[in-house]
């Protein structure tokens, strides 16, 4: 599904080049729920970032189910993101002046390949009512708390059904109750649709679900469990 293969990433601070990724190499399979740990500084985000395309490295690989993304134009990156990868912010990236409901129906609509209007409708609902927003449908985001538009966020990049699921800290604006609710919801989607889960965070409820957890350090992977 994924595989990094001599990942590094550097980044000018002044006159100097400091390397972010040293020389990284990593496999996740498909349907793996990975928990990607390890102190600020060790290149979480920056891993996260370039797995997910938003960013790309200084030098190695990066290949996603079968495609070596080096090589690849910026539309053809964007189409990948767009089609195979969905995306969990802390900054939750909501448009203001749609509704909850038009949020996260927008992935569908822009999609190349657009379901009906009853399927959207099917799918939004759905995972609305699994985020426990079902009757927040019609509010704005700045009718919602951060935990609420987290979830928002959260049913928003399940929305497409994609290959891969991208999360930073998805539950840290949450409450224990309502980050067991979408960490559940994710592993069920996770065992059904056979989604690819990456996580980056310090919560220990994740790295108790995680089936595949890889510790960050400096730069480098300190260690990996599989389990």
């Amino acid at each position: 599904m994924i595989v990094i293969q001599d990942l590094w990433k550097s980044y000018p601070m002044g006159k100097l080049m400091v390397d972010a990724l040293k020389g990284v190499s990593l496999k996740l399979s498909k349907g793996d729920f990975v928990s990607v740990a390890g102190p600020s500084g060790s290149g979480k985000t920056t891993m996260m970032n370039i797995i997910g395309l938003i960013d790309t490295p200084s030098r190695g690989s990066v290949v996603i189910d079968g495609t070596e993304t080096g090589g690849l134009s910026r539309r053809e990156l964007t189409r990948i993101r767009q089609e195979s990868i969905g995306f969990v912010f802390q900054s939750f990236n909501l448009l203001p002046v749609l509704t909850v409901y038009e949020n996260v129906e927008l992935p569908l609509v822009i999609a190349k390949k657009k379901p009906g209007r009853a399927e959207r409708r099917e799918r939004v609902e759905y995972l609305l009512e699994e985020v426990g927003l079902g009757d927040r449908k019609t509010h704005k985001p700045s009718e919602l708390s951060g935990g609420q538009q987290q979830r928002v966020a959260i049913a928003r990049a399940l929305v497409t059904s994609p290959k891969i699921v991208i999360a930073d800290e998805p539950t840290a604006n949450l409450d224990s109750a309502n980050g067991e609710r979408v960490l559940e919801l994710m592993k069920k989607i996770n065992r059904e649709e056979g989604t690819t889960f990456i996580f980056s965070t310090h919560d220990p409820d994740i790295w108790e679900m995680a089936n595949h957890i890889v510790f960050l350090k400096d730069g480098n992977i300190e260690s990996e469990q599989r389990r």
